[in-house]
């Protein structure tokens, strides 16, 4: 396992992922909440079954996946489906979660949430690292990127921790208002930051 835990988060659209991208390039093991969200939820697994239960057959594609962008559509308009879905997938996520933690080889392991404010997931980790971006600019780049609408853009942002919020609790911080190149050469200094504490 590796000796030290940094918890990633964002707002949706700050560019978690290519933050995760450069740590992985230097070797680091990614553990990202959202790809394991996917993996509990793949056909044949019970929690997608529960799912079309409770939302009917029309919460899946033709493949028999699950429509994330409908699902997605629906919690943000029911906080009571919302709360539904969550008790049934945080308990596998979590589990999930901790065994690939385990396996981790790497000086240090990144695990990559955009609800480690939000929820009791930073119990996992020893430092929190933000990336922060404008709310300005998570719209933009979360419109451009899912092709939703500014509306629907805005209900996820107001549903996730403020971007105050994730700043106080953050031991380190990215700001991500530039191009790659910059962002690549932050997450670099990080990087030989992060190998000096371990």
């Amino acid at each position: 396992m590796s000796k030290m835990i940094i918890g990633l988060t964002g707002g949706i659209g700050s560019g978690k992922t290519a933050v995760s991208d450069r740590f992985a390039a230097h070797g680091i093991s990614i553990v990202d909440a959202d790809v394991i969200s996917r993996v509990v939820v793949e056909p044949g697994r019970p929690a997608l079954e529960k799912i079309r239960d409770h939302f009917g057959t029309d919460i899946l594609l033709e493949d028999g996946n699950l429509d994330r962008a409908q699902l997605r559509q629906k919690i943000f308009s029911s906080p009571t489906d919302k709360q539904w879905l969550e008790s049934l997938l945080h308990p596998l996520i979590a589990e999930e979660t901790l065994r690939q933690l385990s396996e981790a080889q790497s000086p240090y392991a990144i695990y990559v949430s955009p609800l480690l404010v939000e929820s009791n997931q930073k119990g996992f980790c020893q430092r929190l690292l933000v990336v922060d971006v404008s709310e300005e600019t998570q719209l933009q780049r979360t419109i451009a990127r899912d092709s939703n609408d500014a509306e629907q853009v805005k209900r996820i942002i107001a549903s996730q921790a403020s971007r105050e919020q994730r700043l106080a609790l953050a031991d380190d911080i990215i700001v991500n208002d530039s191009d790659l190149k910059s962002l690549h050469e932050k997450v670099d200094a990080m990087h030989q930051s992060y190998l000096a504490l371990v």
